[in-house]
């Protein structure tokens, strides 16, 4: 007999019933060849006994068996593995630490993202210069909440726990229409807008409908990494075209498209990724013309616009769009809560109508209540007032975060005042690198990137976006101080 009282393992202190574990260890015995078709299970007096189980639990224990499928009852005989499964072979214990490490596949797949690097938990609290991301304490969380229970107990509410709009909520659409349109005079009608799950999504979206392999995307040689995998993950070819103070360089693209025919452009507009530098008017209604003239779609990404300190922002490329050449894609997200996964894309309705046939396939819809609640806070104003105070709030942290920088790093890092965004872009003396400090702050407490996120095959600066949002005034003297120690 085998020795069931090692082989058959129960946790008493589990939710889940004595039986229903028996049970199921039989059954694992079964599957892994330990028990074939045909053998014999031990006695209800035996298991009892073996197991420390009342005899009752384990006639439960087969009853469930049985009835499952797994053994059958041949009276005056016992209980035994069902005579009819298939001869299953008995899995191999290996005990070499080299073949456990390097396992064979189970099947055969292909796998496009090998040593991609995974994406960073900034969930632990831990004292972090992260690239550009907003300080989510001064978000208005409870505001939000409250506006959700609201929803979810008022008696239309229960109808927003049913499946949707593909597109999104109505009310966010109609919310985010109006927003649009007070703030960059982009008007559109709610036909043409898709909520998202943040402006990833978006780009995923219109990258899958727009390209296939063999296509050319135009792309900056500096650009946002995520986006540069989304357009290779369809199998097009990049073209690079430089980015300088003033943006991409349209006079190069154009210089392109007379050898080359280009499906789309990428572009991000405003506080370039990672550079933060913002495309002069000039060269966006020189791309709107080319656009026009060559027939390709614009991808623009503007990811934070509500974020501008000095000036009143270039209005985006899709408000001064007449020919409709521009996929327009915005997020709430990067303003609000990176966490709180909504952002927005705008078309014109058939490629807005197809980018939600394609978002079923893999995300029947987004958060209704979650969407309902958002719609509510711009209605009543709040999402603005907090747009408000955290634009305060962040020009004072920018200034000061820049001040320091000046003052204490001028020798080992070259950056610009940013007139908007999140981040300074900070080009570090060729002496220090940024792995070394990368490890090296973090064993002092103090996270911060290695800088390879923004490399490429032609752009590959000693660099790093430092952000200055996420960290209030103290954190920040802390923060650098701690740096500077470490460089």
């Amino acid at each position: 007999m085998l020795p069931y009282k090692t082989l058959i393992q129960l946790n008493r202190a589990s939710n889940i019933s004595l039986y229903i574990q028996l049970c199921n260890s039989f059954i694992s015995l079964i599957t892994d060849g330990t028990l074939q078709a045909g053998d014999a299970l031990p006695s209800t007096r035996t298991l009892s006994e073996l197991t420390a189980l009342n005899r009752n639990t384990v006639k439960l224990a087969y009853e469930e068996l049985v009835s499952q499928g797994w053994a059958e009852s041949i009276e005056r005989k016992g209980i035994f593995v069902l005579s009819k499964l298939p001869a299953l072979s008995k899995s191999k214990k290996n005990s070499s630490t080299r073949d456990l490490d390097l396992p064979k596949e189970s099947f055969i797949w292909d796998n496009p993202f090998m040593g991609k690097k995974e994406t960073e938990n900034f969930q632990q609290s831990v004292l972090t210069i992260d690239d550009g991301f907003p300080d989510v304490r001064l978000t208005p969380i409870d505001l939000l909440m409250r506006e959700y229970r609201s929803i979810s107990k008022k008696f239309y509410g229960k109808n927003f726990l049913k499946y949707g709009y593909p597109q999104g909520s109505e009310h966010l659409r109609n919310a985010l229409c109006r927003y649009l349109a007070d703030t960059r005079g982009l008007v559109v009608t709610p036909e043409n807008l898709l909520i998202t799950k943040g402006s990833q999504m978006g780009i995923y979206l219109a990258a899958q409908l727009l390209l296939k392999a063999s296509d050319h995307i135009a792309v900056g040689v500096s650009n946002y990494r995520s986006a540069d995998e989304i357009f290779r993950y369809t199998g097009a070819s990049l073209l690079r075209i430089p980015v300088d103070d003033y943006g991409m360089d349209i006079d190069v693209l154009e210089e392109v498209l007379h050898h080359h025919t280009i499906k789309a452009v990428y572009i991000i507009p405003h506080h370039h990724f990672p550079t933060t530098v913002t495309m002069s008017m000039e060269r966006r209604l020189k791309l709107l013309k080319l656009a026009k003239e060559y027939r390709f779609a614009i991808i623009e990404d503007d990811y934070d616009f509500d974020f501008h300190y000095d000036n009143k922002p270039y209005i985006p490329l899709a408000s001064i769009d007449h020919n409709r050449n521009v996929i327009y894609i915005g997020s709430i997200t990067k303003t609000f809560a990176p966490a709180l996964r909504t952002g927005f894309m705008i078309a014109e309705s058939g490629f807005v109508e197809a980018s939600s046939s394609l978002r079923q396939l893999i995300d029947k819809q987004g958060d209704s209540l979650l969407e309902e609640a958002f719609s509510s806070l711009f209605d009543n104003g709040e999402m603005e007032r907090h747009f408000r105070k955290s634009l305060k709030i962040y020009r004072q942290r920018r200034d000061l975060f820049c001040e320091i920088l000046h003052s204490r790093f001028s020798d080992v890092i070259d950056f610009k005042i940013p007139e908007g965004g999140l981040a300074v872009w900070s080009v570090f003396d060729a002496s220090i690198n940024l792995s070394e400090l990368s490890q090296s702050a973090a064993k002092k407490g103090l996270k911060i990137a290695d800088g390879s996120f923004y490399n490429n095959e032609i752009f590959i600066p000693n660099g790093l976006r430092l952000g200055f949002a996420s960290l209030n005034e103290q954190e920040i003297e802390q923060s650098l101080e701690l740096l500077r120690k470490i460089i």
